[in-house]
């Protein structure tokens, strides 16, 4: 995948296509020196380390806050903590064996290690990708096709985690049987999908890789917060300053989602596919390990971003440092009602619950007080203007929330 990878050299004898490799001098093994200069290794030691450091630090305090606080433990929030665990997977298996090659100069582990680490560390990246997507695909149908919640419906979530493995899985393994291969990438401390090779065999890999692996998913997230934007400003003029504040930061929100996945990304297969298709090292290993670099930060960014931005994990950490229970939210409030077309008709639905947007579905034919009280961890405000009616026949009612918080 589009993966920073750690590792160099291959794995000489794994299969044919690594045999080819190793024949032509590109898998040097352990003694395989970095082309960059000291300098150049130490700055991106350096860079490495922070990222370790604080990928690790951040997945890890994504796991505790949600293994401690019962309030966190939503089907929503467990499809974050599988983006947590393959980014803390990417920190552990990943980074300090690209780090340990940077300081050294050369790779550490030798031949098998760079096949070894190759898939797995795409397996990890196209995970945490495909994840980030069916967040957004789950936010969206949370928005646009209301169903009686239930908080303890896991099974969506589960195959939303599940496919998210295998899809990785079809799209890594098959380097391992000679469609591509895993080798050495950049100046010789990391190690991912042969970029540099033109064979048909290997192009056509890397081109359903760049298709399927980045900018499907991409799309997927584009045109779900896209649509979730649009329904937001559908109700901007009830309530215009009210919406205009909770508008902007749905629109800050995802215009940070896209742009970091972008930034963390996009260079990356950029740099790959000018390594396919352009002339031959027009990608030097100086600019490649950029790059790679910046794929790694996503490690970082995920969880500050989908986690920490967070209200009700952001109140779970302070009580962490506080050692004391975490506050309730305190300003959850109704903003407008409109009429919809989503609803077909049926029975009051209950909260939807989103990790960053929460929307209340008042629907055909109920009286507005019978709707259902929120879970102990939001606060009871829903403000219906319309009075309680019997009559079936009235247009469908809604009462849109929405509000930054878990």
């Amino acid at each position: 995948m589009l993966v920073s990878n750690v590792s160099l050299s291959g794995c000489a004898g794994f299969n044919s296509a690594l045999h080819a490799g190793a024949e032509e001098g590109q898998l040097g093994g352990g003694s395989q020196r970095s082309t960059l200069t000291p300098t150049g290794n130490l700055i991106v030691a350096v860079c490495l380390g922070f990222i370790g450091t604080f990928g690790l630090v951040n997945n890890l305090l994504v796991l505790v806050l949600y293994c401690r606080y019962k309030m966190l433990r939503s089907p929503i929030n467990l499809l974050l903590v599988n983006i947590s665990i393959s980014d803390l997977l990417v920190c552990v298996l990943g980074t300090p064996f690209s780090f340990a090659a940077s300081t050294q100069g050369r790779w550490l582990i030798g031949d098998k290690g760079c096949v070894w680490y190759g898939f797995a560390n795409s397996l990890f990246g196209i995970v945490s990708l495909i994840s980030l997507a069916v967040l957004s695909y789950e936010r969206y149908c949370t928005m646009m096709t209301p169903t009686e919640a239930d908080s303890s419906n896991y099974y969506k979530i589960a195959f939303g985690i599940i496919l998210s493995w295998v899809y990785s899985l079809i799209w890594t393994v098959p380097p391992l049987f000679g469609w591509s291969r895993y080798g050495p990438e950049g100046p010789g401390t990391t190690c991912s999908v042969d970029w540099k090779a033109t064979t048909a065999n290997n192009i056509s890999y890397i081109i359903c890789l760049f298709v399927f692996c980045l900018i499907v998913p991409l799309l997927v997230i584009v045109f779900c917060y896209g649509k979730l934007l649009c329904a937001i400003r559908q109700v901007s003029g009830i309530n215009a300053s009210m919406s205009r504040r909770r508008e902007q930061r749905v629109l800050f929100m995802v215009v940070i989602m896209i742009g970091c996945y972008l930034l963390c990304w996009l260079p990356y297969g950029i740099m790959a596919l000018l390594a396919t298709f352009g002339p031959p090292d027009m990608v030097t290993p100086e600019a490649s390990i950029i790059p790679s670099v910046l794929a790694k930060t996503s490690t970082v960014v995920n969880p500050i971003i989908y986690v920490f931005m967070n209200k009700q994990f952001y109140r779970c950490f302070r009580a962490l440092l506080n050692c004391e229970a975490p506050r309730r939210g305190s300003s959850l409030r109704s903003s407008s009602k409109v009429a919809t077309k989503a609803m077909r008709g049926g029975a009051l639905t209950g909260p939807h619950r989103t990790n960053d947007f929460l929307f209340m579905v008042a629907s055909l034919g109920q009286p507005a007080t019978a709707v259902p009280q929120l879970d102990p961890n939001c606060e009871h405000t829903i403000d219906v203007t319309k009075a309680p009616s019997s009559d079936i026949n009235k247009p469908v009612v809604v009462s849109l929330v929405t509000h930054f918080d878990g």
